[in-house]
């Protein structure tokens, strides 16, 4: 019982593995029905469970002695999350983006590494005898092994790719947005944006251990041999940073998840509806658009969305998006407020609007910001709306 099987480090590997399986649980006890990013978000999750246990099994304390003592069979098996965790975590981001996300036959692709890896943990290490694979746990001989190196280096490689798509899918995000929204300030993404920030930020150092390990093939450096605290350092580094990413992850969940706003992917044209396509170009369908607009004002909701305002002019979403894209030669956004400007414009020169404050003004017109409303005014008019109504009433107040 006096034995030390834990150290500090392998205590804070067994939480994040704990709290993974523990969220990962609440998730799909909770999950509403047709909601796929949950179900990524718990495989991600689950893979972020074994990799610390793997972690352990590799580097822990006396856990490693443990585990080659009473069950080296599953001594590697870990290893097999770190081939499908970033691409979980981007399929996670994918569906949370894209309301009409799902699994589409090119997107097996993504299974091919962890395929390769399979067949090459067989061709390496898993056809040979038990005594002679138990002989390499003991010594530290696979993992150091050049083939499993350049496995390792490959893998950390294509997390760090994952991540960068992920990151990249983000920044897009917000253009995506306006071509449905017509407000997106409400929109706040910096907690996706930290999370996968943070998980690069994970694969990058581990990245960098792995690059280290090549380079000691390459220069006939033995790692296991010697003691560099700064590999050291980098390496429960890591370990600390996954542990306060889940946890992050935990708290930012409960009041961001629910709020998302998500998109519809972009689609090619379909032959099939080339004649309406055709109809969609004709000017005057515009134009009728364009009159109803200006007759109904629906652009003075705050809120309006492209699915709405479809609804209201009794046509498909997408038309109306290939509508405004090519007729109007804007986004939904972009749109929707060159209307609200131009309504603005009508109360800030109407003297009897002259005791209304800018802030009245954009409020009325369907803004929800007071520096976005600026922004838009001033990039259509060029003035200030404070300028604006200053030059446009001046001559009436002289007269």
């Amino acid at each position: 019982m006096n034995q030390v099987v834990f150290n500090f480090h392998d205590v804070i590997l067994l939480m994040t593995a704990m709290l993974c399986v523990l969220f990962s649980a609440l998730l799909m006890a909770t999950n509403p029905p047709k909601n796929i990013s949950n179900y990524f978000l718990a495989a991600f999750l689950l893979a972020h469970a074994i990799i610390p246990l793997h972690e352990l099994m590799l580097w822990g304390a006396s856990f490693k002695v443990t585990i080659r003592t009473h069950i080296p069979q599953i001594y590697f098996l870990g290893s097999f999350a770190y081939y499908v965790d970033a691409a979980i975590l981007y399929f996670y981001v994918k569906s949370l983006i894209f309301r009409d996300f799902h699994i589409r036959r090119k997107d097996y692709y993504h299974l091919i590494p962890i395929t390769l890896f399979a067949v090459f943990m067989v061709a390496t290490y898993f056809r040979y005898p038990f005594a002679q694979r138990l002989d390499w746990i003991n010594n530290e001989i696979f993992v150091y092994s050049t083939n499993y190196i350049t496995a390792d280096f490959l893998c950390k490689f294509l997390r760090v790719v994952y991540c960068i798509a992920c990151f990249r899918l983000i920044l897009k995000y917000k253009d995506l947005l306006k071509a449905t929204h017509s407000n997106i300030e409400k929109v706040d993404v910096s907690w996706l944006k930290l999370l996968v920030v943070g998980f690069l930020t994970v694969t990058f150092m581990e990245a960098s251990l792995a690059v280290a390990k090549v380079i000691g093939l390459v220069i006939d450096f033995n790692f296991h041999q010697v003691d560099l605290p700064i590999i050291e350092f980098i390496g429960l580094s890591g370990y600390y940073v996954s542990f306060l990413l889940v946890c992050t992850l935990v708290f930012t969940s409960m009041r961001y998840f629910a709020n998302f706003e998500a998109v519809r992917q972009k689609k090619e044209p379909e032959q099939a509806k080339k004649p309406v396509q055709e109809k969609l170009l004709n000017p005057e369908y515009a134009e009728k658009i364009d009159s109803l607009m200006r007759a109904d004002k629906p652009y003075l909701m705050a809120d309006i969305t492209l699915d709405i305002l479809a609804g209201k002019l009794a046509i498909s979403a997408r038309d109306l998006s290939m509508i405004i894209n090519r007729h109007f030669d804007n986004n939904f956004y972009e749109f929707i407020n060159n209307y609200r400007i131009e309504e603005a414009k009508k109360i800030l020169i109407d003297p009897k609007n002259k005791d209304k404050t800018i802030t009245d003004v954009y409020l009325e017109v369907g803004f929800n910001s007071k520096s976005v409303f600026n922004t838009f005014f001033k990039k259509i008019v060029g003035q200030t709306p404070s300028e604006y109504r200053q030059i446009r009433q001046a001559p009436e107040l002289t007269s």
